[in-house]
């Protein structure tokens, strides 16, 4: 039998079907303060999540960015038998060309996505788990489609239910670096590319004040998002790529997400650093679970000092601090841009799901699917990819 005809049988019975022992009742919550008790609960068992799936972090995106987007909450919260929650999906609802479909919250700000899981539930749960959490959502009547985008198979060594659904490959790549605690510095970068940074450190270091640090302070913050919120439209303007950071709402959402204290330590976005007294150097931003650090956004000064690749300097300081504190990974996000590959040379496996939930769901989910299929096709061949960059430069 087809997803999609499981999925009907499973609808059209949904009130006598006899569910798996686990999954006991599926609530979809539409306001994020009903969620945040049991959201907070499963975002304490760290490897249930990536840091992408923090309440801070979703709620500052929602309230400054979804919301803006006409999105609203779809808050899937499975629990057992006796109430205790196994899972938290955190999804926004829209409507696209007529047909509702609900999505990961954090949109294109957020390079993983996956469900909160309780532990022993995630390695455990089964497709007929699976498939009845789909099911029960279909009979909700709530969306037409999920579609999912950007899930790792794994994450801190524990599987991702959601993978025992149907799903594809993503688009695009993540590039990731592996960590070993202990490691030497030159297993994580070569020693022969460790001098050619410290050639090129040694041009810096002569500038008053030169250094390299975390952003501490909400005044430290704010100078610094200050300065890149007025080079990166530069910079992407010099690359001929559209500014996603003038959209509505997202500026808001940065600012917030980074001086957003969370529990574990830092914030919900921490902010690296290379800067003199005369000015900002380099930035880089991202998000760190004391297991991983995952960066969202970065930029560097359009002044002379660019020809001494501070982005890059940036980076092996990066590096060497969250090896430094036993990180066991890294990854500088989705795209296999020339100096990710510098650094990354892994991938991280992920994959999207377009699940039907109602007969119209049933062509959108065909139609995204076959899409995505198309872009993969083209990022991964350089010849289609390169065409399409110039189209795309063309049309602007």
């Amino acid at each position: 039998m087809t997803m999609a005809a499981a999925i009907e049988s499973r609808t059209a019975q949904a009130n006598t079907w006899s569910k798996p022992n686990r999954i006991a009742t599926v609530d979809i919550l539409a306001d994020l303060g009903q969620a945040q008790a049991i959201w907070r609960q499963l975002e304490e068992q760290q490897q249930s999540h990536t840091p992408y799936q923090r309440f801070d972090f979703l709620a500052a995106w929602q309230r400054e960015v979804g919301q803006r987007e006409g999105l609203s909450p779809l808050i899937v919260v499975a629990t057992d038998a006796e109430r205790r929650p196994l899972l938290l999906l955190p999804l926004a609802l829209g409507r696209k060309h007529g047909v509702r479909v609900a999505s990961f919250m954090g949109g294109k700000h957020s390079t993983f996505n996956m469900a909160l899981w309780d532990g022993e539930f995630a390695e455990s749960a089964g497709l007929s788990d699976m498939e009845a959490l789909i099911a029960d959502i279909a009979a909700r009547g709530e969306a037409d489609v999920l579609a999912l985008y950007q899930q790792p198979t794994r994450w801190r060594d524990q599987p991702n239910p959601m993978a025992l659904l149907p799903h594809q490959p993503s688009a695009n790549d993540c590039p990731l670096l592996a960590m070993e605690p202990g490691a030497a510095p030159a297993a994580l970068i070569s020693n022969s590319f460790r001098r050619r940074l410290k050639g090129k450190e040694r041009k810096l270091q002569s500038l008053p004040g030169f250094r390299s640090y975390v952003a501490g302070t909400e005044a430290d913050v704010a100078r610094l998002l200050d300065w890149f919120f007025r080079i990166k439209p530069q910079r992407m303007a010099e690359q001929k790529l559209p500014n996603v950071f003038a959209d509505p709402g997202v500026e808001d959402f940065v600012r917030t997400a980074c001086t957003t204290p969370i529990k574990a330590g830092g914030r919900a976005i921490d902010i690296h650093a290379l800067e003199c007294d005369e000015e900002v150097i380099a930035i880089f931003a991202g998000v760190a679970d004391g297991h991983r650090f995952s960066m969202m956004f970065n930029t560097y000064t359009m002044s002379a000092n660019a020809k001494y690749s501070p982005g890059l300097i940036l980076m092996r300081d990066i590096i060497d601090h969250y090896a430094g504190k036993g990180y066991r990974a890294l990854d500088l996000g989705i795209g296999s841009d020339d100096y990710k590959r510098l650094f990354c040379k892994g991938n991280e496996p992920i994959f999207d799901s377009f699940l039907p939930l109602s007969a119209r769901g049933k062509m959108a989910a065909t139609a995204m699917s076959a899409l995505n299929r198309a872009k993969r096709m083209v990022k991964q061949n350089p010849a289609l990819f390169e065409m399409a960059h110039k189209l795309r430069s063309a049309l602007r």
